[in-house]
């Protein structure tokens, strides 16, 4: 059995490189895919690693947009076809941090090759904050002329284009991005997109549905009693912050009481004795066993 990472990368050579090497393992293959709009040469060197792949084609990705879930769904599918035998496909940024080793938080994954980890929330009764991304028409993605002005029209004339709906009767769920699917649940998500273009048009156009796809498909599916709502990381929001803060050394204390297999998000030019923390913390543990 073995596992594979799908890191989405934007930035910080050597922040990514940091993290891919406290991720390698023998059973354990890295696939990272790097940001379109990014120079790939300060980067290159990172594929020498062992197991490490990057992923192609390589397309830009837009923050809380539509770009990243083809990107996700095209690098499953190449996962799924390599024909190894992967428990899980772990998704993680270029910003996150292992706070065990790889080694315990693979053993743990392969005693549950049968479960999804991944946070949800019934948006209309548990989320409702996030019910105007489904509702309103976001034109991100499309590339035409004025299309930031048609957005404004459509949202200003609600009698001549009313709201979007979640079609085939699908109850909208979500919560965090970032999560850990095996991979009856990748392969049910990528054939659930493909073979329902309405669905795949519907997130297309909204906002912020890098929360909101995964969960959608897999909730609303037979395989919803394999989903645990737990992503195994911890995310810290400020309120009103769309980003997560920063982690520091400050951080500690309860990063490790947590209880967490990653976290984010680090950023090795604000602080980088944290991720030397947890490595030293991985490498006791390691040696203790």
């Amino acid at each position: 059995m073995r596992l594979a990472h799908f890191i989405l990368a934007h930035k910080n050579p050597h922040q990514l490189e940091r993290l891919v090497k406290r991720l390698v393992h023998p059973d354990a293959d890295i696939y990272i895919h790097l940001d379109g709009k990014t120079d790939i040469e300060p980067f290159r060197y990172i594929a020498d690693l062992p197991n490490v792949t990057f992923t192609e084609p390589r397309k830009p990705v837009g923050w809380a947009d539509f770009t990243c879930i083809p990107v996700c769904l095209d690098a499953f599918d190449d996962i799924i076809k390599t024909g190894k035998p992967y428990s899980h496909i772990n998704l993680l940024s270029g910003q996150d941090y292992p706070l065990k080793s790889a080694a315990e938080i693979q053993e743990f994954l392969f005693q549950h090759p049968d479960k999804t980890f991944m946070r949800y929330r019934d948006i209309y009764k548990n989320w409702p904050a996030t019910i105007s991304r489904l509702e309103k028409y976001h034109f991100g993605v499309y590339d035409f002329p004025l299309k930031w002005k048609l957005q404004w029209v459509v949202t200003k004339l609600p009698w001549l284009f009313p709201k979007k709906k979640l079609p085939n009767n699908l109850t909208a769920y979500g919560r965090s991005q970032w999560f850990t699917m095996n991979i009856e649940g990748a392969r049910y998500a990528i054939d659930y997109m493909r073979n329902n273009p309405n669905v795949f048009r519907f997130f297309k156009q909204t906002w912020g549905c890098d929360e909101i796809v995964f969960q959608t498909i897999l909730i609303n599916s037979h395989l919803k009693d394999t989903v645990i709502d737990d992503h195994l990381r911890y995310i810290r929001f400020k309120r009103g912050n769309a980003n997560p803060d920063i982690l520091t050394m400050d951080d500690v204390k309860i990063l490790v009481g947590s209880g967490k297999f990653y976290a984010r998000k680090f950023d090795t030019n604000v602080d980088e004795k944290i991720m030397d923390y947890f490595d030293q913390l991985a490498d006791k543990k390691q040696v203790e066993q």
